[in-house]
């Protein structure tokens, strides 16, 4: 499309932090200055009508949908470069290709990491992934501004992620019922504790995503899905996050009551990508 933006990555900032620091406030508050940008750059109105002008329109949950799939185990293959707790994990991966390697290896949908400052992510990533497959693609990024659920349609989304931890309870409710409702699309709703597991269900989510990473201090324990899963109503679905790296782990959590496991730095750090999924979803 024409309004497509040209990508920051090369003028990106370095940040660096303790990890002792609020790092989900850290990355809220970059994020804030580059939607701000791209509100001035495209305003809201004309985003809107460009992606209605386009005929850009979403399979209506295509996420939750292939999750509702109860016959196998189904992984949410992310592509990311970096992460503040791991640093670099593959700067010259190419998302077009990594895509196509996750759909060969039999992955249900693919997540793209499109935060910029911190994960050296970009909207464009998740361009080339909707260019190259027919998967349902989520965008995983920190949204908080009605803008960016108009600009995940645009760049052809069929999915987003919602941090409770990141949004009060009216913007949480007011971003799901637009994704949702209004678009059609998947709101992924993300918690990490009980109460943000309450929170979740008030505002009205059916597909809740568990982190099993703290994102204030990025501790990883798969303990938390173990205990939400037990809290979590009987007609939720569950998607399990962060520190899965094995067969047995993906078997154990399915047993629990997940459908659905989003996966990245074990696929990422992996040169054979279609293998190492292959190997989760099959063991061996």
């Amino acid at each position: 499309m024409a309004w497509h933006r040209e990508s920051t990555r090369a003028r990106r900032p370095c940040h660096s932090f303790s990890m002792a620091s609020d790092i989900l406030n850290e990355i809220l508050a970059a994020k804030r200055v580059r939607v701000t940008a791209a509100q001035t750059a495209l305003p809201l109105d004309r985003l809107r009508g460009q992606v209605r002008n386009s005929g850009r329109a979403t399979q209506s949950h295509a996420l939750s949908a292939v999750l509702s799939n109860k016959s196998g185990i189904n992984v949410i293959a992310e592509f990311k470069r970096r992460s503040p707790s791991k640093g670099v994990i593959r700067a010259d991966a190419d998302p077009a290709g990594r895509a196509r390697e996750y759909e060969r290896g039999g992955a249900a949908a693919i997540s793209v990491l499109t935060e910029e400052d911190f994960f050296d992510g970009s909207i464009d990533d998740l361009r080339a992934v909707r260019e190259a497959v027919a998967l349902p693609i989520l965008r995983k990024d920190f949204v908080f501004d009605e803008y960016q659920v108009w600009e995940s349609l645009a760049a052809g989304a069929d999915a987003l992620l919602l941090i409770v931890s990141a949004l009060t309870d009216d913007k949480l409710r007011t971003l799901r019922e637009l994704t949702e409702d209004e678009i059609g699309m998947d709101a992924l709703v993300e918690v990490h504790s009980g109460a943000e597991l309450q929170r979740a269900v008030a505002a009205g989510a059916k597909l809740i995503g568990v982190n099993n990473r703290d994102l204030r201090t990025f501790n990883v324990s798969l303990t938390t899905s173990e205990q939400l899963a037990r809290a979590a109503p009987p007609d939720s679905i569950l998607v399990s996050e962060s520190g899965l790296r094995t067969h047995d782990d993906l078997l154990h959590l399915r047993e629990l009551g997940f459908q659905g496991f989003l996966i990245g730095e074990t696929l990422m750090q992996s040169a054979r990508a279609e293998q190492a999924l292959s190997s989760l979803l099959n063991g061996g």
